[in-house]
Parts: structure tokens; sequence; C-alpha cells
């Protein structure tokens, strides 16, 4: 018997990369989901963690989510990923 995998399990499986060409023109894979889109910032929840992009004009070329691909257009300034949060570990018996 098959088993078919969700679309979402298998954007988590899906390696994230990031193809820049000429400051102009990006290709994102391993999108999970676009949090925010503006002409100067967007921000885009990927399987390597949050990345947020500066730039001007920019523009979604194709956002196509079974693919967990996104294009964008416009003069790419910056790109920064989202440093995780480091769990804080609280204890009942914590010495003071």
């Amino acid at each position: 018997m098959e088993t078919k995998q969700t679309d979402l399990s298998r954007q988590s499986e899906e390696t994230h990369s990031i193809y820049l060409e000429g400051r102009s023109h990006v290709r994102i894979t391993g999108v999970i989901d676009v949090e925010s889109f503006h002409e100067e910032e967007a921000t885009i929840r990927t399987t390597a963690g949050t990345l947020t992009l500066w730039g001007e004009n920019m523009k979604l070329g194709k956002l196509d989510p079974d693919a967990g691909q996104v294009l964008l257009d416009g003069t790419i300034l910056s790109l920064e990923y989202e440093q995780p949060q480091q769990q804080k570990r609280f204890s009942l018996f914590r010495r003071g």
C-alpha cells in the first residue's frame, strides 16, 4: 500500500537554497510560507529558518507553494536569517 506525503512534510524535507542573479533576480527554494511582502522588505519562512530580504522595487515574480519556491525581482540589498531563540530552562529548585 502506497502512502501519500502531505505538502508540508514534503516541503520540510526539501533542501533550502537561494539563487541570486545579478542582485536583481532571486529564487528561493525550501519555502514554507511568505509571512510578509513589501517593495522594500520580504519575510519568508524557510526550512532553514526565517529569512528577511531588503531591497528596492521588489516584486513577487512567482509564488509556487506546491514546489516551495518563490521568485523575486528588484534590487536586492541585503539578506538575513533570524537567529533561533534559545529556550530558557527554568527549574523549581533553582539556586538564588
